[in-house]
Formats: structure tokens, C-alpha cells, sequence
């Protein structure tokens, strides 16, 4: 289990002392069961509940046995991630050069959205690819077709760009401090709250770290997404007037109603029929695709 593997250089990695700890239990351990009679004059009492606590060590038969004892002699005899094992976390989850770039350039398009010269170069550059398709086809199966590329990518995206194992084990790190909290707390055991105060705390760097995963593909995915936007923003009238309607469009329940009608609020026609068919063919290609970009524990 790659989890009690990281459990492992967990410990190791609060506590230098809980490696001999682990590399003890581990040497004594008969058939993976091990007892505290048996470790007890070089470990701490602290110390084997902390093995307890971590799942490290998990009831047997007559004792306590080892949950993986191969995982644990792995993150062992990886001594050099072991003692940095927050820090590489930190470096995996970390933007490259080319994700920062990314960022900003986004948000640098953003501005087309208020900017109308910035709007225009994007809208006549965007123009030269999509105002063929356009002439061919009714703006409705234009529009749909764009939700159709731009639900592709951003799954690809996702699937790609963001380790669902990794935000996984975020997700299952915060749950098991908070079941052990609740388990100390209805002991009583004052110490060990102390203690899981204190990885609570440092499990705040963890919830960072999730959120960058998770925000890393939006970026690209903004970067790709926003000059189609604009595009579509640009060529209803709203950005140049001079481009020309499109007619109308029928909806459930509202009948037939112009491109800039505004129908939710503020949301005027074309954005809410982009962001339906949107959702939509997302839902559907996933499900095509197989792929699903939900957080997954080890």
C-alpha cells in the first residue's frame, strides 16, 4: 500500500527518532506481528502509539501486526525521500514555468472582456478560424460545436494535468486526523490531541498543495477557453456592433428569444446556451472517454 508507505516517511519525517522506531519493529517482528513486550526497552510508549495512531501497526492475532511491512521497508531504504518527504511534496505539486505563463496570459485576455480594442484583435484573429464554420452552419450548432472541443480538452486537461491520487491522499490524510481526533477526544487522551493539533496544522501546507493541483488545469484551460469566448462575445454584436445578429433561438419554456436577451438576470441567451450545451457534452465525454477526474485514495 503506497499509502502506509507515505504514512511512514511521515513519521520519519516529524520525528528522526522514529526511525530506528520503525526500523526496530519491523526487525522484530515475527511473521509481521510484533508485541509491545517485545519492543518496549527501545521504544517509547509515545512512540508505539504513535505507530498505532498512523496505522503503521494494526491489531492481530496475538498483538499488533505491521498493516504492510514491504511498504514500510520501502519508505526505509528510501532514506533520501524520507527526510525531505514534505518538501518533494511540494516540488511535485509546484507550476512550471510554462503554467505561469500560462496564468498571466489569462488573466492579460481577461481583460478583452471590458478592454473593446484588446477584444477586437481577439475577435478578428479567432475570426479567421471560426467565421467559415460560421457562415456554413447556424450560430446555435456553432456554438455547440465549440462547447463540443472545449469540453474535450478541459477533460483531457484534467485527466492530465491534476494527480487525483495525490489530492486522494490529501483527502484521506485530513479524514484520518479528524477521525483520530474524534478518537482521543472521546478517550480523553489529551497528549495525543496535542499531537494531532500539531499535524493539523502542518496539513494545512497539504490543503495548498490540493488546491494548486486542482487549479493548475483551469489555467490552461482558461488560456484555451477565454479567445472562444470572446469570439462568441465579439461576433453576437456585443463587441462589434458591426458583426451582425444571428437571428433567434427557441427555448423550453421561453420560446423563441434573440442571442442578447437576457434570460437568467444579467446572463444573456448566448452564454446560457453555451454553458448547457457545455456541461452536457462534458458529462458525455467523460463517460465516452472513461475518464474520471475525481480525487482517488491508494
Amino acid at each position: 500500500m503506497a499509502r502506509i508507505e507515505q504514512k511512514v516517511r511521515d513519521l520519519v519525517s516529524d520525528d528522526a527518532g522514529m526511525e530506528s522506531v520503525v526500523r526496530t519493529v519491523l526487525d522484530r517482528a515475527d511473521d509481521g506481528e510484533v508485541k509491545w513486550v517485545d519492543v518496549r526497552d527501545d521504544v517509547s510508549s509515545g512512540q508505539w502509539g504513535r505507530l498505532i495512531e498512523k496505522g503503521v501497526l494494526v491489531d492481530g492475532e496475538s498483538g499488533f501486526r505491521l498493516a504492510d511491512p514491504e511498504a514500510t521497508r520501502e519508505a526505509l531504504e528510501n532514506g533520501s525521500t524520507t527526510a525531505t518527504g514534505s518538501t518533494d511534496d511540494e516540488d511535485d505539486s509546484s507550476w512550471s514555468t510554462w503554467d505561469k505563463g500560462a496564468a498571466v496570459l489569462s488573466v492579460g485576455l481577461m481583460a478583452g472582456y471590458s478592454w473593446s480594442p484588446l477584444r477586437n484583435i481577439i475577435g478578428n484573429a479567432m475570426d479567421v478560424a471560426l467565421g467559415p464554420l460560421n457562415t456554413a452552419l447556424p450560430f446555435y450548432a456553432v456554438v455547440m460545436i465549440l462547447a463540443v472541443v472545449t469540453g474535450l480538452y478541459s477533460t483531457l486537461l484534467q485527466a492530465n494535468l491534476m494527480d487525483s491520487e495525490k489530492m486522494g491522499e490529501y483527502q484521506e490524510k485530513m479524514q484520518e486526523i479528524q477521525e483520530r481526533r474524534k478518537a482521543a477526544k472521546e478517550r480523553g487522551d489529551d497528549e495525543a490531541l496535542d499531537r494531532i493539533q500539531d499535524e493539523q496544522m502542518e496539513a494545512m501546507g497539504d490543503q495548498m498543495g490540493m488546491f494548486k493541483e486542482q487549479f493548475r488545469p483551469m489555467v490552461w484551460i482558461m488560456f484555451l477557453t477565454i479567445p472562444v469566448f470572446l469570439w462568441m462575445y465579439w461576433k453576437v454584436g456585443i463587441g462589434d456592433p458591426s458583426s451582425g445578429q444571428f437571428g433567434t433561438i427557441v427555448l423550453p419554456f421561453r420560446g423563441t428569444v434573440a442571442w442578447k436577451e437576457q434570460i437568467l438576470g444579467p446572463i444573456q441567451v448566448w452564454i446560457v446556451w453555451y454553458f448547457v450545451c457545455s456541461m452536457g457534452f462534458t458529462q458525455i465525454i467523460r463517460k465516452g472517454l472513461n475518464i474520471d477526474i475525481s480525487p482517488t485514495g491508494t
